[in-house]
């Protein structure tokens, strides 16, 4: 039996479709820097699309050397799934027509999605917005990069702080008809060192959320299990171990992060 493709997967069978289904590409996704692929992937009558990121593809960065971009992929999806938030869509590292990579399920956004982020003239920053940067266009009109005080986008921001995501644009961050919101593109993330560069900086030093907090304690408590090995498959040691310290240090300030002071703390572009 074919699946609607609106039809929600249960995440069991989504990783069982990534994992042993036929992958057939479409193309590849243009505005991407390293190779990203769209593709069909089908498994008993069941059909759905995926992104596909080929290791081959990647362009080597000189301060990740260590490991591979879909390997962090991968990383990201596992840190999302033990939260419970389901930030991450479904992701895996399996071999592909291009050789290993990730596998990731795709996120169909509805044509009518309204988007959380962006720049908004600076006269009318939208109520409920927090704006992050100031902007001129071309014809030098006033502009703000802003996001709503959504509750959505603060786990999203605490996740980011968590895996320690130097990526975090507008545009990786996807809007499903289901109403939840998914973050994609996590091969810049989990570095030692604080590289945090997100544009979801409007709760800065902020108190977490009480969700928020059961949750870093919960994370803690899956790192003590079988999420360090997991993680240990993709990352270095001392990334995992740092991944404990981040949720150390934010459960000790029990506060959102602020901007790093010697790092660029908005992506570019930022949306």
């Amino acid at each position: 039996m074919t699946a609607e493709p609106t039809e929600v997967l249960a995440e069991a069978d989504a990783l069982e479709l990534l994992h042993h289904g036929r992958i057939e590409i479409e193309g590849r996704l243009a505005d991407a820097s390293n190779t990203t692929l769209r593709a069909e992937i089908t498994l008993h009558g069941l059909t759905r699309r995926c992104v596909y990121k080929p290791v081959r593809g990647e362009r080597p960065l000189w301060d990740f050397p260590d490991g591979t971009l879909a390997g962090r992929e991968v990383s990201a999806y596992l840190v999302s799934r033990a939260t419970g938030w389901g930030l991450v869509p479904p992701t895996i590292l399996r071999d592909g027509p291009l050789g290993p990579g990730a596998l990731q399920l795709w996120i169909d956004e509805p044509e009518a999605a309204e988007g959380l982020i962006g720049f908004v003239p600076a006269y009318d920053v939208p109520q409920g917005w927090f704006p992050i940067a100031a902007a001129r266009d071309d014809d030098g009109d006033a502009y703000s990069l802003a996001h709503a005080d959504d509750p959505r986008l603060a786990r999203l921001a605490v996740f980011d702080a968590v895996i320690n995501n130097a990526d975090r644009k507008g545009a990786h961050v996807l809007y499903a008809a289901t109403g939840a919101i998914h973050g994609v593109d996590h091969g810049v993330s989990f570095h030692v060192e604080n590289k945090l560069r997100t544009v979801l900086w409007g709760w800065t030093g902020r108190p977490l959320p009480d969700e928020a907090v059961s949750t870093l304690h919960a994370l803690t408590a899956c790192l003590d299990g079988p999420l360090t090995g997991e993680l240990e498959e993709h990352l270095t040691v001392s990334e995992v171990q740092h991944v404990r310290l981040r949720i150390k240090r934010l459960l000790r300030a029990a506060r959102f992060p602020k901007p790093p002071t010697d790092w660029p703390a908005i992506p570019w572009p930022p949306v």
